[in-house]
């Protein structure tokens, strides 16, 4: 079916139908159908219902619950100390927000009737910092929040001027910054909905300027992104579909990645199928036959690599944290619609070009070239089909493979040994810009209060209706600084609840990994009180809890995505290339790779960049990603050696092989690189993070692994690259 694919797709009579077919396609769904913009969600629960701080979060709310509403936290700073008319400011803004209120606000404290006296003792120690509350509708959505603080904005900057909000810290006067839950989630919004527009055009320019570098032709660089373009228009309403029917979730997050994803990996698809194709022209004066022999020669790995990488990002619906598991259907079903794209509407396109696709250097056979001469009267510069280059890089591959393959496992190795000394972070905070309002405002608040006070947690226990006090035994811990008086839950008396300030920096790791001996400490005093299956009615809210259950249910998620994306991607080269032993190295030398590339990227993030502590998503992320895309490479070199190896001795069929695909995965590598490099140019760390690591790992891939480390390991194993498939029989 492949072989005849281009005649059923991209023939002299069906061009224009599959052109038309897609673009009536995706007219239809994009006006009955969302886009996928539309239907992000807000909510910012990554973690499952069933986990501990979550439960808490819920007990809390339904027992413990004043009613005040969502707090957004006013900062107030001034370097020196807070002066009396800075605190009269406090207290004029409170009268005005008492009389006037902003929409959705649900509740503030009397500040302005307050006297001053006690303002001022409310600030920090140092008389440096005061920290308002201003409290909102709970169920008052993004977007709504948003307006209101815009709002607030106007107001305090009509009466104590713009410098208020704006001015750096370090500047002389008072200044004011927004944080707390509901300036963090305006702020992280804001963020990824400026990063939307950012990243698409920034995506697509780089792809432009790439193509058209590396190709040298106008018209060929606009073809795969007009394919790329048609195929999102697909893409964006069936997604849209999907979260609007509640069968998937998807936030800004998911989207931004997506858009790179799909840029980079559907241009590499699409430059597969080109670079064959001008061969081809060359070769044959037809262009539709031509076209059925370019799609009969790549279709079968284009095919194997969208199914491939698609399967292994679909695994990441397997994981129990949000951001991993949003990413699996959207990545998956770019990548099909992708891929299918490169094999219906690019030949289309391309049939309907011809060698106009690449002027000015227009591939010629070489009868077409010399009747070009006679006519011109003067020779034509013929084109090369295979560089130089990669005719090096196919002997050194032959000729020098033991000293290729040492040479590998001890960079990539020596890179590999610095993942041992990267630490993580899972803080959302840690993710965004130091300069951001809400990092600003925290940061004050952590720096001039006492560091429990930052992040306070909730130990919430039920005492089947038992007389218990756990204050002191919670006091004389080591980790707790200070714990409040029990509230008794107001729909079940036998719940209570004590805030608990810890003793150190409540975000670091030294607090996170104590939450069990805090959990453990409770559920013995309540089991000595005779409470039974204590461990069970003992819940830790609060930020050190959400960051102790992320990092275990992140870890858990790693433990079993990452064997099931490489059993996954085993199995589909198996049936492939019908070698174990190829199977094996494959996946072997992509693994290799990934841990450089994560040691590669430590580097440069904490000692380049002084960053203290990677994201925590990043490792599994990365995982997927470069298994899945730098196996796409692989398969695309191997498939070609293996026809190869029907016709001429191994190390000729290896050599051939790197020379004839080096120049088009090079190309597909730096583009892929380049797209995701776009990510660390966003103020999010973890898209920071995420495209530096990916973006390196890629170019490893590229230029080391596939044109020197996977040509090597094939010359020194011979004909056991092969076992136990046929080729596996035939000597040279």
């Amino acid at each position: 079916m492949i072989s005849r694919w281009g005649d059923i797709v991209a023939g002299p009579k069906t061009r224009w139908a599959s052109l038309f077919i897609w673009i009536l396609l995706v007219a239809v769904v994009s006006f009955i159908w969302p886009q996928v913009n539309d239907t992000e969600t807000e909510s910012n629960q990554l973690l499952p219902d069933d986990v501990m701080s979550v439960e808490a979060s819920k007990i809390s709310k339904e027992q413990f619950s004043d009613d005040a509403g969502t707090p957004l936290l006013l900062v107030w700073y001034r370097d020196g100390g807070l002066k009396e008319d800075d605190f009269k400011k406090v207290q004029d803004l409170y009268a005005q927000l008492q009389d006037n209120p902003l929409k959705q606000q649900a509740f503030i404290p009397p500040l302005d009737k307050a006297p001053a006296e006690a303002l001022m003792e409310s600030a920090s120690e140092d008389g440096e910092a005061l920290t308002t509350p201003v409290f909102f509708e709970k169920d008052a959505s993004t977007e709504q929040l948003g307006l209101a603080l815009d709002q607030l904005q106007d107001r305090i900057e009509s009466n104590a001027g713009k410098s208020i909000l704006n001015e750096d810290l370090s500047d002389d006067g008072l200044h004011l910054r927004f944080t707390g839950p509901v300036g963090i989630q305006t702020d992280a919004v804001s963020l990824f909905s400026n990063a939307d527009v950012t990243l698409l055009v920034s995506t697509v320019l780089i792809v432009l300027v790439l193509l058209i570098v590396l190709y040298r032709s106008p018209l060929l660089a606009i073809v795969p992104l007009v394919a790329v373009g048609i195929a999102y228009g697909l893409i964006s309403p069936l997604l849209g579909l999907m979260a609007d029917k509640g069968l998937i979730v998807v936030d800004a997050q998911v989207v931004s990645i997506m858009t790179v994803l799909l840029f980079g990996a559907g241009t590499d698809y699409c430059l597969f199928l080109v670079s064959r194709y001008r061969d081809e022209l060359r070769m044959e004066p037809n262009k539709y036959v031509a076209m059925q022999k370019a799609i009969s020669g790549t279709g079968g790995a284009i095919l194997i690599s969208a199914m491939t990488t698609a399967l292994a990002l679909l695994a990441l619906g397997l994981a129990y944290y949000a951001s991993y598991d949003r990413f699996a259907v959207p990545f998956s079903l770019a990548i099909f619609i992708m891929g299918v794209t490169s094999l219906t509407l690019l030949p289309a396109i391309l049939a309907l070009l011809g060698r106009v696709a690449f002027f000015p250097f227009i591939p010629r056979t070489e009868a077409m070239t010399k009747a070009l001469e006679e006519k011109k009267g003067k020779p034509i510069r013929r084109s090369k089909s295979k560089n130089r280059f990669g005719k090096l890089l196919g002997r050194w591959g032959t000729e020098k493979p033991w000293i290729i393959i040492i040479t590998c496992v001890v960079l990539f190795g020596g890179l590999g040994t610095f993942v041992m000394k990267m630490e993580f972070t899972y803080g959302l905070l840690d993710s965004f810009p130091e300069d951001m309002p809400s990092r600003e405002g925290f940061s004050i608040v952590a720096d001039h209060y006492p560091p429990g006070e930052v992040a306070t947690s909730q130990v919430i226990v039920q005492t089947d209706g038992k007389d218990i006090s756990l204050q002191d035994d919670l006091a004389s811990m080591s980790m707790v600084e200070k714990v409040s008086d029990p509230r008794t839950g107001s729909k079940d008396e036998s719940f209570q609840e004590y805030e608990v300030t810890l003793a150190a920096d409540p975000y670091s790791s030294e607090m996170v990994e104590k939450i069990p001996d805090l959990k453990n400490t409770v559920s013995k005093q309540l089991a000595k009180s005779g409470v039974e299956n204590a461990d069970d009615k003992v819940w830790i809210g609060g930020e050190t809890a959400t960051l102790y259950d992320t990092e275990e249910v992140t870890s858990r998620d790693q433990t079993l995505i990452i064997p099931v994306v490489l059993i996954v991607v085993g199995l589909l080269l198996l049936a492939y290339l019908r070698s174990i032993v190829a199977m094996i190295y494959l996946l072997l030398t992509v693994i290799l790779s990934y841990f450089a590339a994560l040691g590669l990227g430590w580097i440069i993030i904490h000692y380049g960049m002084g960053v203290p502590a990677m994201q925590g998503l990043i490792p599994l992320y990365t995982f997927v990603f470069l298994v899945a895309l730098g196996e796409d490479y692989n398969i695309f070199l191997v498939s070609n050696i293996w026809k190869k190896r029907e016709t001429m001795p191994l190390k000729q069929a290896i050599s051939q092989g790197v020379a004839e695909t080096s120049s088009v995965i090079s190309s597909a590598g730096l583009i892929l690189a380049g797209t995701f490099a776009v990510l660390a140019t966003m103020p999010m760390q973890v898209l920071v993070h995420f495209g530096m690591v990916t973006a390196i790992g890629i170019l490893l891939d590229t230029f080391i692994v596939r044109p020197l480390l996977v040509p090597a390991i094939t010359t020194v194993l011979g004909r056991y690259a092969f076992w136990p498939g046929r080729l596996w029989k035939k000597h040279d």
